[in-house]
Parts: structure tokens; sequence; C-alpha cells
């Protein structure tokens, strides 16, 4: 029996799909222009929070929240540019399981935060400093 015999002697689903096709899933292809869009983003996403670093032209809260939301845009970047990261790759697989590990970590951040700032609050003996010598 050939492979292409075989193939129309697979079993198919509800669909006339055969299990074994997979050809939605195939990798994207990777272009020249593509990897020099993600690294021209690249650039300006690190040249942007640089020169507010190093300028200081805005306060400290501000630029802090312009560095960390450049970082994660450029998280983005990387994803979708250089690792090929989208809905479609792998059948929409990578982006689900990307989305349970962002879910993942952001709670065990905010949980160790939380449980950081109140063992410091509630833990921290309060000196009396009249009492001092």
């Amino acid at each position: 029996m050939s492979a292409e015999e075989h193939v129309m002697d697979a079993p198919r689903d509800s669909h006339g799909d055969t299990h074994g096709d997979h050809h939605d899933t195939a990798p994207a292809h990777a272009t020249l222009g593509g990897y020099m869009k993600g690294f021209i983003l690249s650039v300006i996403l690190t040249a942007i929070p640089f020169y507010l670093v190093m300028t200081g032209t805005l306060d400290k809260h501000t630029t802090v929240g312009i560095v960390m939301a450049m970082a994660v845009i450029q998280i983005v970047v990387h994803m979708i540019y250089f690792l090929h990261m989208d809905a479609r790759s792998e059948g929409g697989w990578n982006l689900l399981s990307l989305i349970f590990t962002i879910i993942v970590v952001a709670i065990t951040l905010a949980g160790s935060l939380w449980v950081m700032y109140h063992l410091n609050v509630n833990m921290m003996p309060q000196h009396d400093m009249s009492q001092l010598p």
C-alpha cells in the first residue's frame, strides 16, 4: 500500500479531515523584511527608555512606568518577529500556553509581593525613638 492510498484510507473526523494531516500547523516562514522590522522595533524600544533614563527629562515614577511598558512591548515584538509565535502556529497551542504562563507568573509575583508587604507591615517591631539614650 502506497503512502497516498494510506492517507485515503485514514479515518476522517466530522469535518472530513484526517487525524494525521496537520497542514495548518506549519511554522511561520521567516523573511529578511520580518527580521528587519523586528530589529528596528527592538532598537527603538530600547533607545527610548535609555534616553529617558540618561537625560532624566521626566520624573522617576513616569520614567519607570514608560520603561516597564516598553519592556512589555519589546517582549511581544521578540515573540512575534523572532520566535514566530502567533495564533496560527501549532494550531494556537503556543499562544494558549503563553497566556497560561503569563497568568501563572503574574499570580506568583503578585502573591509574593503581597505576602512580603504584609509580613513587613505586621512583623517588624515598632521602635520608640523617644526611649533611646
